[in-house]
């Protein structure tokens, strides 16, 4: 495969601050300017040119689609971060209603998205403080009213969104008249667990969606109801964690700036056969935490302070596919030799870590993330064990900037090795 490089000079990239690629995390700043090597079929022209930036930022899913509003990103198979979006919600206020008003009749899933009375009707069978949109008559919109409690709601409402109030309790007679409901949205209120009354959550039969980011939490919310498939409780002051079992339906948890330890983890997800996204970030690990469970496609660890892998760790989760250990105090004693040869997984970020050379994985992982280590040297047998006409890595993008390594420092079979290489920037 031919190769071009492609320099960028600090006057292009304003000085020493470089961007180099898409993760879902801000600008990198470093000391060096990066080169870019390209395959001659993807040539890049510049570091945040969209050419070289487009086919990344779509392998560097999060398994969460993009849903239309306020920051709302559910949780819906492999998607694209919401970072990785924000051209998409850049839309002005006009040019987005006018898009939800022609699709609305065409779409049966009800999106999360900013409602806009002074646009929109309202249904007659909706709680008066609150808007219920013609096009969406089972949805009710209760958004940045200073609620201080949960309204009356009326019979038929299965999506319910109360975000941006003041409300600090539920009552447990709070929902008696929507055994349909379907979503709970109660993103950034005031609500503490000893204010959440009896079984409240366990009542709603039907319920899919449970969103409590940006509350008041210091442990996880329930019983909750076996129908359960999403549950989002980001951004609070979770340290416990009740046991999810009996949950045979949830598949996506989120639980990303909190302050877990491990030892409040390792007992929560017993029998979660379903779970396939578990965010764990932002949180205070210092450790892997055991008992999590092997159906998950994507686990995030990042930004916590784990300094060890246990040897076999991640052999056992078969369908693995995304994992970011990205911002922990990983070092070379601190991971085993094949922790990483998982031919399940596609993704793995370790940047921002303390490693010195290039963890060994699986000839399958397609996208590898090590920008900002202490790596000293490229050793092709990190990729490949045995180099051959049927054997090479799947390597596409490789991040390599931010280390000790330099252009020179690439070994010349390193090509016959990532064959399928579109992508590495080193400095």
């Amino acid at each position: 495969m031919t190769f071009k490089m492609v320099e960028t000079t600090k006057a292009a990239l304003g000085g020493s601050k470089i961007r180099v690629g898409q993760k879902g995390k801000s600008s990198t700043e470093l000391d060096q300017t990066p080169i870019i090597l390209t395959s001659s079929k993807d040539m890049c022209t510049t570091v945040e040119g969209t050419q070289c930036q487009s086919l990344a930022a779509v392998k560097r899913a999060s398994s969460s689609a993009l849903r239309i509003g306020s920051g709302d990103v559910a949780s819906a198979g492999l998607g694209i971060r919401a970072q990785d979006s924000e051209h998409l919600l850049k839309m002005s206020r006009g040019a987005l209603i006018f898009f939800l008003a022609l699709t609305s009749s065409a779409s049966g899933q009800y999106d999360d998205y900013d409602y806009y009375p002074a646009f929109m009707s309202s249904s007659p069978n909706c709680a008066p403080e609150c808007n219920c949109p013609e096009s969406y008559p089972t949805a009710m919109y209760c958004d940045k009213l200073k609620l201080k409690s949960v309204p009356i709601i009326p019979p038929g409402i299965k999506y319910l969104y109360l975000r941006n109030n003041q409300i600090d309790h539920i009552d447990e007679k709070a929902f008696e008249n929507v055994t349909d409901l379907q979503w709970l949205i109660l993103d950034h209120n005031l609500l503490e667990n000893s204010k959440i009354k009896g079984k409240v959550f366990s009542k709603l039969k039907q319920l899919k969606k449970l969103h409590i980011n940006y509350n008041n939490l210091t442990e996880s919310v329930g019983p909750l109801p076996k129908t359960l498939e999403d549950l989002q409780l980001t951004n609070n002051k979770i340290t416990k964690l009740g046991s999810f079992e009996g949950l045979v339906n949830l598949t996506f948890i989120h639980l990303q700036h909190n302050q877990l330890k491990e030892e409040a983890i390792s007992a929560a997800f017993k029998g979660l056969k379903s779970l396939e996204y578990l965010d764990l970030s932002f949180n205070q690990l210092s450790k892997l935490p055991s008992g999590l469970p092997v159906s998950l496609l994507t686990l995030y660890l990042d930004h916590n302070q784990i300094k060890n892998i246990p040897d076999e760790y991640f052999k056992r989760f078969n369908a693995l596919q995304y994992l970011r250990l990205s911002h922990n105090e990983l070092a070379d004693n601190g991971i085993p030799g094949n922790t990483f040869n998982v031919s399940s997984l596609l993704e793995l970020d370790l940047s921002y870590n303390k490693l010195k050379s290039i963890p060994n994985v699986n000839e399958n992982l397609e996208n590898y993330y090590l920008e900002v280590n202490q790596l000293e040297k490229f050793d092709v047998k990190s990729f490949c064990k045995i180099l051959g006409p049927l054997s090479y890595s799947k390597i596409k993008h490789l991040r390599l900037d931010g280390n000790l390594l330099t252009q020179s420092s690439l070994p010349p079979d390193m090509y016959e090795c990532l064959r399928v290489l579109n992508e590495i920037t080193i400095n």
